[in-house]
């Protein structure tokens, strides 16, 4: 899979270890080496600052994508060529998403995993096929890796959809494996019964059933 450009979420926290920045910083320069455009959030502050620095110093091209709310807060980068104002984070979310051929979250807080939870299920429901990764530094991911794994067990989440969620603590690992993903032909929109098999959605939901959300009938 050819990658030109990378969406990157990060916290707005630096976090308390320096890997955590150093690891953003190493993900930058990488990425600025490979040629690779990086998108991310826009922001100076945090891992999220490390990241932009890097691949600014590394000559790299980065478009940083910000709610209007957080440019007057100026958090803003102000190094950045190309800032994108949009109005709302769910447009921060789309745009990042329209703009990159993959995705990677960096250590983060709950904003990092909203964002990397929705272009993941984008993913799994076929909406996209663009390849999804942790940079899983320190082992700060090896939790939800767990919890995912444990989501297959109990039968919620299919093996194919699992694997939409590559991780590395190596940058350049992380991003070979990008590379290398190819979606699996017919694994987008499944679901299962208790068992593990097969179940198409209704054609006909039942009274009271969210139309708009397959995932729900």
């Amino acid at each position: 899979m050819v990658i030109r450009s990378v969406g990157v979420f990060c916290g707005s926290n630096p976090g308390r270890r320096p890997e955590y920045r150093a690891g953003a910083a190493a993900l930058g320069r990488q990425l600025a080496e490979r040629g690779i455009r990086v998108v991310y959030g826009g922001a100076h502050v945090g891992t999220m600052g490390a990241l932009a620095d890097a691949v600014l110093a590394a000559g790299g091209e980065i478009t940083g994508v910000i709610p209007a709310q957080l440019v007057e807060a100026e958090v803003a980068h102000p190094g950045l060529a190309d800032l994108r104002v949009v109005g709302s984070m769910h447009e921060r979310k789309a745009a990042m998403a329209a703009l990159a051929d993959g995705f990677i979250a960096l250590p983060g807080g709950v904003g990092t995993l909203d964002e990397f939870a929705e272009v993941v299920t984008w993913s799994q429901l076929g909406l996209h096929a663009k390849p999804t990764g942790l940079l899983n530094l320190l082992g700060y991911y090896d939790d939800l890796l767990r919890f995912l794994d444990h989501a297959v067990a109990e039968r919620f989440l299919r093996p194919a959809h699992r694997e939409l969620v590559l991780a590395d603590a190596d940058p350049e690992g992380l991003l070979a494996a990008m590379a290398q993903w190819r979606p699996e032909p017919g694994a987008a929109v499944k679901w299962m019964d208790a068992d593990g098999a097969d179940l198409p959605p209704r054609a006909d939901p039942q009274p009271g059933a969210d139309r708009q959300n397959p995932a729900n009938r």
